[in-house]
């Protein structure tokens, strides 16, 4: 029998515009509430996981799966594209070479996450991308010509 991954908690650094742009677009398609997010950037910001301080979750991101397993890094990605159906996506940093790459990028690009030109985080998770999660949460709040309202 596998391990209980979802609901999964990301902890995650808000005070970055692209960290928080991609958890945004994460909120918007996690329709199922596979996913919960809790900001780690607060000032004074006490770590529920046991051995990881604040000061780790900025340095990378952390999650906690409902077995209370901690998984970091590109694997909380993985697991968090798989929660919304976007899986595809992800997948190919688990393939052997392209993981051993995305583990290594990984922590250069948390690094320099606040260096990024707002350009290309707007390119990456906002205008056509942030739309396109706004439909599909939109979509899923509508089934048998009914809509939930919010």
């Amino acid at each position: 029998m596998g391990q209980a991954i979802y609901p999964m908690t990301i902890f995650y650094d808000a005070s970055c515009p692209l960290c928080n742009a991609e958890m945004h677009n994460l909120m918007l398609r996690n329709t199922e509430d596979l996913l919960q997010f809790v900001d780690a950037s607060e000032a004074g910001f006490e770590s529920p996981l046991q051995g990881v301080t604040q000061a780790n979750l900025m340095n990378l991101i952390h999650a906690r799966c409902a077995d209370g397993r901690v998984v970091k890094g590109v694997e909380v990605f993985r697991l968090a594209y798989g929660a919304v159906g976007m899986g595809w996506l992800t997948a190919p940093t688990a393939w052997p070479v392209l993981k051993q790459m995305a583990d290594r990028a990984y922590p250069w690009v948390v690094r320099h996450r606040y260096r990024f030109p707002r350009w290309l985080v707007h390119a990456l998770f906002e205008g056509p991308t942030r739309r396109a999660a706004e439909r599909a949460a939109s979509r899923a709040r509508c089934n048998d010509s009914q809509c939930r309202a919010q």
